[in-house]
């Protein structure tokens, strides 16, 4: 049986709160979903307006935005350059995505918890999974809730 030590951490000192603020750019939604294999008939589809901060925060002030540097993920779906939207006032649970911090690094990885064992895992075959030794430390940060991919650069940017 693992008995190591779980707490919760602070972000780093470059992390910032995400602030939640009316949004004067909600996005128009399209009802409906695309098709990513053969393409269906045109339709005429309802047009909706939603607010990013809507779809993607439930605890603003327990929410921040954290980019991704590494391939540990890639089969989770997170990539080098992706930008995280990390919740600390959620407590994870088996499989949950997790940015932690071991031995000051902090990662991203898959949090497991089974049979009284607690590790994390990559989603990269490449890596190995992280296992804990009698009274060593597993800090979290929080658990993370959307991933955000960029496929064309714009003029603004979040660095």
């Amino acid at each position: 049986m693992n008995s190591i030590d779980i707490s919760w951490i602070a972000p780093p000192p470059n992390a910032h709160p995400y602030t939640l603020t009316p949004s004067e750019k909600a996005l128009r939604v399209v009802q409906g979903k695309v098709p990513a294999g053969f393409p269906s008939p045109a339709e005429d589809f309802a047009v909706k307006r939603h607010d990013l901060n809507d779809l993607l925060i439930t605890h603003a002030v327990a929410t921040f935005l954290w980019r991704v540097s590494g391939h540990s993920m890639t089969e989770a779906g997170i990539f080098d350059g992706d930008i995280l939207v990390v919740n600390r006032a959620l407590t994870p649970v088996h499989k949950d995505v997790v940015v932690a911090e071991i031995d000051g690094e902090f990662t991203v990885k898959y949090f497991y918890k089974r049979g009284g064992q607690i590790k994390l895992q990559p989603a990269n075959p490449t890596f190995p999974e992280i296992t804990f030794k009698e009274g060593q430390s597993l800090r979290i940060c929080g658990v993370v809730t959307s991933c955000i991919k960029r496929f064309r650069k714009t003029t603004q940017n979040l660095d």
